[in-house]
Parts: C-alpha cells; sequence; structure tokens
C-alpha cells in the first residue's frame, strides 16, 4: 500500500511539528501520502504510538548525515526540523540542517519543508544596544541560526515554513500563569502590549501536510503561519473563563527578564522582546488567511483553549513538590 503513496519522510515525528504532520497524514487514508516517521528511538513510547497508528517508524539521528541518508530513501518529501532546546546550541542547529539538506540530496526528493524561522538581525543595526548579542553573533540563536541554515537548501525544492509561538508552551514548557499564596495567577514576560501570533501545534503539522499536498505551488516560497494574534492581556482574559482567575500579566522590562537567571532566560528575554519591538514585522510575516487556506480547520486561541483546557489547568496549578 505505501508502495503506491508519496512517502514524506519526518524529522522530528515525536516532537509537537512532526507528530502533528504525521498524524495528518495518517489522518487523511486517500490522500496519496504515507508517513515515515524519523526518530533517534525506535522503540520510546511516541515512536512505538505512531507505528501503531500507521506510520513507517525508521531510525534517524540529525548528528548522523549517513543515518538521514538512509531514511531518506526512496523519499518523495522531507520536512526538516531542529530543536534548538535539546542543545541551546545555534551552530549545532546549522549543522545539523546541513545534514538534512545534504541527505535529501542525496536521496533525490522532490519537495523539501524547512521549518525556519526570520533573522532577528536584520531588525537592528549590528551596534543596536537594546538587547545582547548571544553565542557570539546571534540577536535569538534559535531564530537567526535557522534563518542561517537555510542557504543550505539551496538547489533543493523547498518550501521555507515559518511558525510562530506555540500555544502549547503554556503547558509544555511551563509557561502558563502560575498561582501565588494570594490566589492570583500572573505570568511575566517583556512582551508590553503587543500581539504575539500563535498557532495549536497540530495546526503545524496540518499547515505542512497542505503545503505538500498542494505539489510545487509553494516550493521556493516562504510561508509564514499562525492561527490568531494575540496580547498577553488578551490571553490572560480567555484563561480567566476556565478558571484560571484572576490573571494577572507583568509587562516586565526585557533586561530584567534576562536577568532572571534560568537556563535561556537571555534567550527567552531577546524572543519576546523581537516580538514587541518589532510587532508589525513579526505579524506582517504570519499570515492567518493563508494559513487557513492549507489548513481549513485552523484553530483561534479559544477553539484550542476548549480542547487543551485540562493540560493547560494542570500547568497552572502544578501538584507541589513533595520531599
Amino acid at each position: 500500500m505505501m508502495a503506491d503513496k508519496k512517502i514524506i519522510a519526518v524529522v522530528g515525528s515525536t516532537g509537537s511539528q512532526g507528530g502533528g504532520l504525521v498524524r495528518a497524514i495518517l489522518a487523511d487514508p486517500n490522500g496519496g501520502f504515507a508517513a515515515r516517521a524519523i526518530t533517534r528511538d525506535v522503540n520510546k513510547d511516541k515512536a512505538k504510538a505512531l507505528e501503531a497508528a500507521g506510520a513507517e517508524v525508521v531510525s534517524g539521528d540529525l548528528d548522523n548525515v549517513d543515518s538521514l541518508k538512509k531514511a531518506f530513501a526512496g523519499a518523495y518529501g522531507v520536512y526538516g526540523v531542529t530543536n534548538f532546546w535539546e542543545h541551546f546550541s545555534g551552530e549545532k542547529e546549522i549543522q545539523q540542517a546541513k545534514n538534512i539538506a545534504e541527505a535529501a540530496r542525496a536521496a533525490g526528493v522532490k519537495h523539501v519543508i524547512w521549518s525556519t524561522m526570520e533573522d532577528t538581525r536584520k531588525l537592528m543595526s549590528a551596534d543596536d544596544t537594546r538587547m545582547p548579542i548571544l553565542q557570539g553573533k546571534y540577536r535569538v540563536p534559535h531564530f537567526d541560526a535557522k534563518a542561517d541554515a537555510n542557504a543550505a537548501f539551496s538547489g533543493l525544492p523547498t518550501t521555507f515554513l515559518v511558525p510562530p509561538f506555540y500555544w502549547d508552551n503554556l503547558y509544555l514548557f511551563g509557561l502558563a500563569p502560575k498561582k501565588d499564596d494570594k490566589g492570583v495567577y500572573s505570568w511575566t514576560f517583556p512582551m508590553g502590549e503587543a500581539k504575539l501570533p500563535g498557532i495549536g501545534k497540530e495546526d503545524i503539522g496540518k499547515t505542512a501536510y497542505g503545503v505538500f499536498k498542494a505539489g510545487s505551488e509553494y516550493i521556493g516560497k516562504t510561508v509564514g503561519i499562525a492561527g490568531q494574534s494575540l496580547s498577553f492581556q488578551e490571553m490572560s482574559k480567555k484563561l480567566e473563563t476556565i478558571g484560571i482567575s484572576p490573571v494577572e500579566f507583568n509587562p516586565v522590562d526585557a533586561n530584567v527578564f534576562r536577568s532572571f537567571g534560568f537556563p535561556g532566560a537571555d534567550e527567552y528575554g531577546n524572543m519576546f522582546q523581537v516580538y514587541r519591538d518589532f510587532e508589525k514585522e513579526v505579524n506582517d510575516l504570519r499570515n492567518v488567511e493563508a494559513t487557513r487556506k492549507l489548513n481549513p480547520s485552523l484553530q483561534n486561541f479559544d477553539q484550542w483553549l476548549a480542547k487543551n483546557k485540562a493540560a493547560v489547568l494542570a500547568a497552572a496549578n502544578p501538584a507541589p513538590a513533595t520531599a
């Protein structure tokens, strides 16, 4: 049956973006595509679940280009994504992207989607002091390194997909507001009243599937996607409707946020400051209607929140630590 379908080799198949794409392919058995889920560990629970659902699960490591060449062999398309938060290294992301591109080239695939981000360094001059330079040459490493890696896909039939903030970060990364001893929920980011483009992680995969289904229409193009743009004040009011109430948003100064000292505080601080200081540019790049064209079931925040209410409530009300 798979021999009759175009195989999409999906990097990061057990993660947010890749997992959503695999599930979107599997949910459309008559769509003409088959899902090949690439993962480092074919025996982990998420990989086994994808296999049980009908995906072909294949071993592949972003740090091993030969393993990727084997994993991509015979595929029609490749979905490429890297995970900065695994290692916090922009240079490693670039090398992993080069490995994806080299393997895709060797496999002769007909369509690559590279999940990238904008180069935030282009938004300000090199001597702009509003935010620090990180890792020697980046403003926001997990944005800028991906942008640098775009060049690796030169000559390949590539669509450059630019996602926004994941709403799922509220529970995946624990970013939901937390309750204090007075019963007030609060969250703190250097965002002011700027509107943040966001999306549910499942919708990234569904939209990517729409790009593959469109054939050559989006090859050579950059596709910025989003489900809705909301300020943190607006999201706070919506969270209050599911029982996270009252919510206070603290629009802290970016320098204060960077000083918090948790792993990635400087990276997050710079990222949210870009979202704030360059609100227009960030939102102009990501088009909700264009996203809906590719993914007719695209969710807005209210729809996503209704579906993910339990996970968000759990993140906002973590169980107390036990001794």
